[in-house]
């Protein structure tokens, strides 16, 4: 059974910095692609970031480009999302999410298109 586990949300101050972890079990992950996406009250579901394993490459969200990294040295079963100078309107509970195949690109800012899901970390940007 797969199971992603997401920690390391929070409160922090604007401009400041916090470092989220996605912990997958249940199978290999390999040729998978893995995804932060982020929801606040009120408002749609929003892509973050993604990262494929297979090949490494990253692609973020317009709103997070320039703040937030996925690093590329993944371990095998856990992904990361770096996110630098942070702003009130970052403050959503953050979802890693994982699809089993390497999606194109016209498909991986689409949460349709990933299998499992983390149950959320809450991260607060506050002074």
């Amino acid at each position: 059974q797969v199971q992603l586990v997401e920690s390391g949300g929070g409160l922090v101050q604007p401009g400041g910095s916090l470092r989220l972890s996605c912990a997958a079990s249940g199978r290999t992950f390999s040729g998978a692609t893995m995804a932060w996406f982020r929801q606040s009250p009120g408002k749609e579901r929003e892509f973050v970031a993604a990262f494929r394993r297979s090949g490494g490459d990253t692609f973020y969200g317009e709103a997070v480009k320039g703040r937030f990294t996925i690093p590329r040295r993944n371990a095998e079963n856990t992904f990361y999302l770096q996110m630098d100078r942070l702003r009130s309107e970052d403050t959503a509970i953050y979802y890693c999410s994982v699809a089993l195949g390497r999606l194109i690109v016209s498909r991986l800012r689409l949460g349709e298109n990933y299998d499992y899901w983390g149950q959320g970390t809450q991260v607060t940007v506050s002074s």
